[in-house]
């Protein structure tokens, strides 16, 4: 095996959690998931020779899962098929609703209801990513990020205090 499909494994491997993250955000079907895992993988192939590695793998990662599953939640709202966009599951890498305490899942719902713009933006958030990671991932200026993050912040947390 070439050196660069054993870097790429290993990256994928080391990261998968991003990819998953990223899935179970967007997708409620269990093969809706799946196809959209394997979508992930494959655009991070094609674009792994482009990788600059003067960036952050796991940003560059989180900007290709992005994009790929926004671009799917966009094609299957076109027809009209039901996607579950990014939620608290994607923040807590929980394959199996069982495990997740009741603060996470009253969190999940509340995150579902966010914009597909809003819920992306806390993702990131809360996965420790800085306000200018976040505005270049997500194409928005720093100002912008933190504005949008406050009013995201208020508004779960009057939500939360209302439940």
């Amino acid at each position: 095996m070439s050196n660069e499909k054993e870097f790429f494994l290993s990256s994928i491997e080391s990261n998968k959690g991003i990819i998953y993250k990223v899935a179970n955000s967007y997708c409620r079907d269990k093969d809706d998931r799946e196809d959209l895992i394997q979508e992930i993988i494959l655009q991070l192939w094609k674009s792994f020779p482009n990788f600059n590695p003067e960036y952050k793998l796991s940003t560059w990662m989180y900007r290709i899962a992005l994009n790929v599953a926004i671009s799917a939640y966009r094609k299957a709202t076109k027809r009209k098929q039901i996607l579950l966009p990014l939620s608290e599951a994607a923040i807590y890498l929980v394959e199996d609703k069982n495990e997740m305490n009741d603060d996470r899942q009253l969190l999940q719902t509340l995150i579902k209801e966010l914009k597909e713009v809003d819920r992306a933006l806390i993702l990131l958030f809360l996965d420790g990513y800085l306000y200018p990671e976040i505005g270049e991932l997500l194409g928005l200026s720093e100002s912008n990020v933190a504005t949008k993050l406050s009013r995201i912040k208020q508004l779960l947390k009057k939500k939360l205090t209302s439940q």
